[in-house]
């Protein structure tokens, strides 16, 4: 059931008890009352603000017995439906598990419901904390909730209710599996509530949990509690983007437009003033011109003076955020008066103070406190999690107005701003740069508007030259975005499928998954066009029909030949190139030789013959050449380096000359002198004419078996034979492209399940699996999450680990998790000696055999399948903090920001307590040196973030 509610708050009631006759006044009193014997009505009691039609038709589901999905806006106040399924699991004496899909909001969320509940029921559960895990509500990141699923945690006992937080994150090509995960194995008797952004396809994501959750009520509201107003900001001139068209419909501001095309007519700056000083051009361009892009410190100074702040500043670069704060600084911004200022050091001295003052020259905190006593800071994942923590909290209370933020901020953090600034609509997407999309616009301009605070957000796009109004406009104006599913089977998912359900059992369930509902739905439209194209593929039959006979064979035989006649020419042409890049390769400096064609046709000189075909070794390392390249002196004074392509026949010298030791390709005189030459010397030699063979298509018996067969057949003699055979030719392109359609069919069928086959069929070979049974081997994968499960399964497996100290297996264990920023770093690592290299030779060998194991099995990475290679970057820093060196000596060896050396070190300790629980017991080193290790990272700036 699908309920798209657009109604705005506080209507609904005083529309329903106007003009209404006694009876009907008696039946809305008589509602009144029961409503206030249920659960929601004790709920609202909580609050000191009315619930909004959304929010009430979906708490009156969950009342019901229903599951609910609820498509809302950022900042819509849709988790009041999952604070009410935790409302419900305590009245009812069940347990309530609130997921999020990142630490920062477990913690966030956790503080929230205890304030309202009280500490004592209420539990969190993340990676590398456990607090109160037994008590009725407990907030957990949603991978806990799947391993608890796949372990049959006691834990689950009296499970009623779970709450999906970001439901959408499922479409995230690295973790969203995990939802759909937790969808599917959630115990029937458990009632969802899948909480969501506005998403194009909530029908379509309804639909699915309809079928593997039982009943569940899709609520979309597409109305935001705080209208959003766009601008874009041009010079000393901030734009409205859209302006009132006619019948309310909004059109895209002309003045933005005319300044789009003025700006794309004047030629660049760089035209302009070409050799004049920068300070000098720029002044004189803005003069010239209303339009430029503000600075950073302008941009928060105009909105300081129109009242627009708190501001986040979304920049698409950790460096360019900090850079940000320090031009603020510089430029002498103050927001803050001296009251707030005071208010700011107290709160930062408090929460920073079990950080030792060592540390906090390291970490840039003098500095970083400079900016938030001035209520300016930065928030991005190369930041310490307590200083993220530290800008969240102020950012809250109104103690810091500008913040400069990466795009993770926008990843549910409750940190709502007034205003929300975007630099560019460009930004890197780790292969190229790339323009936003209208989701990803959506997510960051969602911010703006705190509710209940602000009675309009402002979302505020810089002008950059180049920019096109109308594509701004189709980001803003798109406020949906569908939700994809990211689902792929991984080798620790089908062991534990297989201990729990049995190979058959876990294929069905994996063909209940939301890749495979959305692949099956797709197949729909394909089959509808192989329909229509063999009702077509009947009428071009009946159209090359001939009363002679079988037209179908003749118009066969025609193809036959024609193909083989295609064929041997194809034969001809390699042979004629293969034949002229061997004769290439015997020129000598000093050939004098006929260019057959292209542009430098003509007499020329072989200065230097180039490089054969194959690998050669240059300056930019192993180079491919496809043949010899000659560098040549043309008769028209001209050097230059032919292709294959100038050559289509072999090329044989017709005389040689000298080539002067003085000679100089890059001097004219060389080249005219040398050129005169060569025209002296054979410009009387005609050019050798190729030979023309005989075609191999004259000789060829299957050409004249064809033919022959041709002739003979009845249609050949047919007065329509061309018209039957044109309809016959229609006939074959149409069922060629059928055949196609059908193959695409039978590809998206099944796909998940066929893809779960052959990780079965290669766990089998490693003796993972045996049919139905997992083996030891298999119940160590089934404890190891992670993208490189296996490689650490068979790295326990062969004892690599055995003997390591604490450190060194620390070392060993971050290559399992740890991924470069930069793809393909030039320079190889640095790592430990002794052991611990050793071991990360060995960890590399086996991938190796995986990756080819992989490959006979068609196991593939680019379909999300497979294991990645190890990467050792940050080994060297795991093994110094796990060997008690000091931060600042590792984060300079690691060239490292704080948060992301806090962030891998979570990592690696959160795979070594898999590692400690997988590892054999008798006999191992490996279990105890795991957990030591674990002891040895968790210290200092590790240890300092707060309960998450």
């Amino acid at each position: 059931m699908i309920v798209l509610l657009s109604v705005r708050p506080g209507t609904l009631e005083s529309t329903m008890t106007e003009d209404l006759s006694p009876a009907e006044r008696y039946a809305a009193a008589r509602r009144r009352a029961a409503e206030q014997a249920t659960a929601l009505a004790d709920f609202r009691e909580m609050y000191d603000f009315g619930l909004d039609p959304f929010q009430i038709e979906a708490c009156q589901a969950l009342e019901a017995g229903k599951g609910v999905l609820v498509a809302a806006p950022t900042g819509s106040g849709k988790t009041i439906v999952g604070e009410f399924a935790v409302h419900l699991a305590l009245q009812q004496g069940k347990k309530c598990f609130y997921t999020t899909p990142i630490k920062a909001l477990s913690n966030q969320k956790y503080a929230d419901l205890c304030r309202r509940y009280g500490t004592d029921r209420v539990g969190l559960l993340t990676g590398d904390n456990s607090v109160n895990a037994d008590a009725p509500v407990v907030v957990m990141t949603t991978e806990v909730l799947r391993n608890m699923l796949y372990a049959g945690s006691q834990t689950l006992l009296g499970l009623g209710y779970v709450v999906m937080d970001e439901v959408h994150y499922l479409s995230d090509r690295f973790r969203g599996a995990v939802w759909e995960e937790v969808i599917i194995h959630l115990p029937a008797s458990v009632t969802l509530v899948s909480l969501s952004a506005t998403v194009s396809n909530a029908e379509e994501f309804g639909d699915w949990l309809d079928t593997v959750r039982g009943d569940t009520q899709v609520i979309v509201s597409e109305h935001r509690p705080v209208p959003l107003f766009q601008h874009v900001l041009a010079g000393r001139r901030m734009y409205d983007l859209f302006e009132e068209g006619e019948g309310h419909k909004k059109a895209v501001n002309p003045d933005l437009t005319r300044m789009a095309r003025l700006e794309a007519s004047r030629p660049s700056y760089q035209d302009r003033r070409r050799g004049r000083a920068m300070k000098e051009a720029e002044r004189e361009r803005r003069q010239r011109s209303r339009v430029w892009t503000p600075s950073r410190p302008e941009v928060i100074e105009r909105l300081d003076s129109e009242g627009l702040l708190p501001a986040i500043t979304f920049i698409f670069s950790r460096a360019a955020c900090e850079a940000a704060v320090q031009q603020c600084l510089y430029a002498g911004l103050r927001l803050n008066d001296e009251g707030a200022r005071e208010r700011v050091r107290a709160l930062v001295e408090e929460r920073t103070a079990s950080i030792p003052t060592e540390d906090l020259h390291v970490l840039g905190y003098y500095e970083w406190l400079e900016g938030l006593e001035r209520g300016i800071a930065a928030h991005h994942a190369g930041m310490l999690p307590t200083f993220k923590e530290v800008v969240e909290e102020l950012f809250v209370r109104g103690l810091v107005k500008a913040v400069f933020a990466t795009e993770t901020l926008a990843l549910g953090i409750n940190m709502p701003a007034r205003s929300v600034v975007l630099e560019k609509l460009v930004k890197w997407n780790g292969e190229q740069h790339a323009d936003i999309t209208a989701g990803e616009f959506t997510q960051l301009t969602g911010r703006a508007g705190r509710r209940g605070i602000d009675v309009e957000g402002h979302a505020v796009v810089l002008w950059q030259r180049g920019m096109n109004p109308e594509h701004l406009a189709g980001l803003a104006g798109t406020r949906t975005y569908p939700l994809r599913s990211s689902f792929r089977p991984s080798y620790n998912m089908a062991v534990n499928l297989v201990e729990q359900f049995g190979r058959h059992r876990s294929r069905e369930l994996l063909e209940t998954s939301f890749a495979q509902f959305q692949a099956d739905k797709s197949v729909v439209g394909i089959s509808r066009q192989v329909q229509r194209n063999e009702e077509g593929l009947e009428g071009y039959k009946a159209s090359m029909t001939c009363h002679l006979g079988d037209f179908d064979a003749y118009a066969r035989l025609r193809r036959e030949l024609k193909d083989r006649e295609n064929e041997l020419a194809r034969q001809g042409a390699d042979q004629r190139r293969a034949e002229a890049a061997v004769a290439l390769e015997k020129l000598k400096p000093g050939d004098v030789i006929h260019v057959p064609t292209g542009k430098y046709a003509g007499l020329a000189l072989v200065l230097e013959p180039g490089l054969p075909a194959g690998r050669s070794n240059g300056h930019r390392g192993f180079e491919h050449h496809d043949g010899p390249r000659p560098l040549v002196l043309t008769a028209e004074r001209q050097v230059k380096r032919l292709a294959s392509m100038d050559f289509p026949v072999p090329v044989e010298a017709l005389d040689r000359m000298r080539i002067p030791k003085s000679f100089n390709p890059r001097s004219p005189q060389s080249r005219r002198d040398l050129a005169s030459a060569l025209r002296t010397k054979a410009g009387h030699i005609p050019p050798e004419r190729a030979r023309k063979k005989r075609s191999q298509a004259a000789d060829d018996r299957e050409i004249a078996r064809l033919r022959k067969a041709i002739r003979a057949h009845p249609c050949h003699g047919c007065d329509d034979r061309e018209d039957h055979a044109r309809w016959a030719e229609r006939h074959h392109r149409l069922m060629r492209d059928t055949t196609q359609l059908e193959r695409r069919i039978e590809g998206r069928t099944n796909t998940i399940a066929r893809t779960f086959d052959r990780i079965v069929a290669l766990l089998t070979e490693l003796d993972y699996l045996r049919a139905d049974e997992v083996t030891e081997h298999g119940k160590r994968l089934a404890r190891l999450y992670g993208e490189l499960d296996l490689l650490a399964s068979e790295c326990l497996r062969e004892h690599v680990w055995e003997g390591l100290s604490p450190a060194e297996l620390a070392a060993c264990v971050s290559a399992l998790v740890y991924e470069s920023r930069v793809a393909d770093d030039a320079t190889a690592p640095k790592v430990p000696s002794g052991k611990a290299k050793a071991a990360l030779g060995e960890t590399v060998r086996i991938w190796g055999r995986l990756d080819a194991l992989e490959e006979d099995f068609r196991i593939s990475q680019t379909e999300g399948v497979g294991q990645r290679e190890p990467d050792l970057g940050f080994a060297w820093a795991a093994y110094m903090w796990a060997s008690g060196k000091g931060l600042d000596e590792v984060l300079r060896e690691a060239e490292m920001p704080a948060g992301d050396f806090v962030r891998w070190c979570k990592q690696v300790i959160d795979v070594l307590g898999q590692i400690a629980a997988a590892a054999p017991g008798e006999g191992s080193t490996v279990p105890k040196n795991a957990r030591r290790a674990v002891d040895g990272l968790l210290r200092g700036v590790v240890a300092y973030s707060s309960v998450g």
